[in-house]
């Protein structure tokens, strides 16, 4: 098979792999409806509030911290082992998670879980870039990439049904089936790569990679946990993190069989496609975290109505992502990139004008034409990132994107949370002194809290509510102006960097030589 001409089964590879991620995107998402239930002591495990977050926590470190490692590894023994070998954790620790019978079972068994999917997800993009050719890569990337988003969607969707049906545990039990049909598609239709000249193993690389990228993300998680990031357990971690891997720079700069090449980040196209694909996470993410906050308390709406209100976010990525390429190649990355950035920006400072009486429509609305920017700039970025590497090392690419990914929404819910959570508890402070001290820790700690109390308080209730709703939303406008500021800079830094229609195409990667010469 000559490098242009691609795999005959391409395209059904393609669906197994949008469907292979299918299960460790949903669970990212799905989470965040059970965790009510799970928290119930006799309806779930009766998890505190610090066993619900480490259950979500084990699986952000395990993810994070191993997705670079397991990039590399697939590229030396094989995508595709690689891959199933993580399905099959990844399936089975979901079925220990649904059973769990204490939090602490729990927590290890999503700790678990992270791992399998770290395994999975840059396995995934890598095995498309080496059976799609370089003029269709595009094309598949944005399919792949509406496959995530519409399945970031549907994973509230699912939950709400499940939990309106069944037990807390389905929401980790629905990966079973998923990840079985998944694990005979790839047996039956993917074919094995790997660098077929891997170099020597880079042992001290991936262990840097390890330890810096789960010390910075444990010192992100914290943040999430304690509303600020003024504590020493955030800021000791975050810098020894960030010098690790300031290190494993350093480092792979300097030996001759780098995990990562870091001289790839001399290119402008892969740089700023890097930066971009961070910056929105860190601004999309963090708010449609928070947004089912609004949803559910502010507006009282179901966990399964919460899930269909974000669906035209989902029909956006699902209209727009596959055409995101053809756009691409006529307007060129910088243009588009910048006016996606703006729009993304624009659509996350309009959220601090909504109240508890904005119409639904306008936040539909607001959720699609979000949806349709990033489906117009995260499939260009990503097959950028992809195509600045030779195929061989389609799996280090894979998880450099994957990794950029995380780290920037982990980052967008930390800080952005620590934005509501210091204005939310500022406005409260002086308007919960009249109840109880253990009832009014409850309610200045969170929104969440507040509603908890409101339920004991009888004909007080709705004023303890109307205050917290207010405070909440005073924290989510400023929470979202702060979105829209990280979105101006990707803007920027797309309008100022990233190549335009005639500097992107002349900026030719090795693997387009190769195919330009065989043809």
């Amino acid at each position: 098979m000559h490098e242009h001409s691609g795999h005959p089964r391409r395209w059904q590879i393609l669906g197994v792999m949008v469907f292979s991620l299918l299960a460790v995107v949903l669970d990212n998402t799905i989470l965040n409806v059970a965790i009510k239930t799970i928290a119930d002591p006799v309806h779930g495990l009766g998890a505190t509030q610090g066993e619900l977050e480490w259950a979500m926590n084990s699986y952000t470190l395990a993810f994070a911290g191993l997705l670079f490692t397991f990039g590399v590894i697939g590229d030396r023994y094989g995508r595709k082992r690689t891959l199933m070998i993580g399905m099959l954790v990844f399936g089975l620790s979901s079925l220990a998670s649904a059973y769990a019978q204490t939090p602490g079972q729990l927590i290890g068994a999503r700790a678990i879980m992270g791992i399998g999917g770290a395994a999975i997800m840059p396995a995934t993009l890598a095995i498309i870039s080496n059976v799609f050719p370089l003029r269709e890569r595009g094309k598949a990337i944005g399919i792949w990439a509406s496959g995530v988003g519409i399945a970031i969607t549907i994973g509230p969707v699912t939950g709400g049904l499940l939990l309106e049906h069944f037990w807390w545990g389905s929401v980790f039990l629905i990966n079973v089936p998923i990840v079985a049909l998944a694990l005979a598609l790839n047996a039956a239709l993917v074919p094995e790569s790997r660098d077929p000249n891997p170099s020597r193993l880079d042992p001290g690389g991936v262990l840097l990679s390890i330890a810096g990228l789960v010390s910075l993300v444990y010192g992100l998680v914290r943040i999430t946990d304690l509303g600020t990031v003024a504590d020493a357990t955030v800021i000791v971690p975050s810098l020894i993190g960030l010098a690790i891997l300031a290190g494993f720079v350093w480092y792979e700069y300097r030996i001759d069989h780098p995990a990562f090449d870091v001289r790839h980040f001399r290119s402008p196209m892969f740089t700023t496609a890097l930066t971009t694909v961070g910056l929105v996470f860190f601004a999309a993410t963090g708010m449609m975290f928070f947004i089912s906050f609004y949803w559910q308390i502010v507006r009282g709406y179901s966990p399964l109505e919460t899930g269909v209100l974000v669906l035209p976010f989902a029909a956006a990525q699902l209209i727009f992502a596959p055409q995101s390429t053809r756009i691409t190649q006529r307007f060129g990355p910088k243009a588009v990139g910048t006016t996606a950035m703006v729009v993304i920006s624009g659509c996350l400072a309009a959220y601090a004008l909504v109240d508890e009486a904005t119409p639904v429509w306008i936040l539909l609305v607001l959720a699609f034409f979000q949806g349709a920017a990033m489906a117009n700039i995260m499939p260009p970025a990503t097959t950028a990132i992809m195509n600045a590497l030779p195929r061989e090392k389609a799996g280090v690419g894979s998880s450099m994107n994957n990794v950029f990914r995380q780290v920037g929404g982990t980052f967008g819910i930390a800080v952005l949370g620590a934005i509501l959570s210091a204005v939310y508890r500022g406005e409260m402070e002086g308007k919960a002194g009249a109840l109880p001290e253990p009832l009014r820790e409850a309610v200045v700690e969170s929104i969440s809290g507040a509603a908890g109390v409101a339920g004991r308080l009888g004909p007080a209730a709705a004023r303890v509510m109307e205050v917290a709703n207010d405070a909440f939303l005073t924290g989510m406008h400023w929470a979202a102006l702060g979105a829209a500021a990280i979105g101006l800079l990707g803007a920027l830094i797309t309008a100022r960097w990233m190549p335009g229609k005639a500097a992107a195409a002349a900026e030719v990667p090795g693997e387009r030589k190769k195919e330009a010469a065989v043809l």
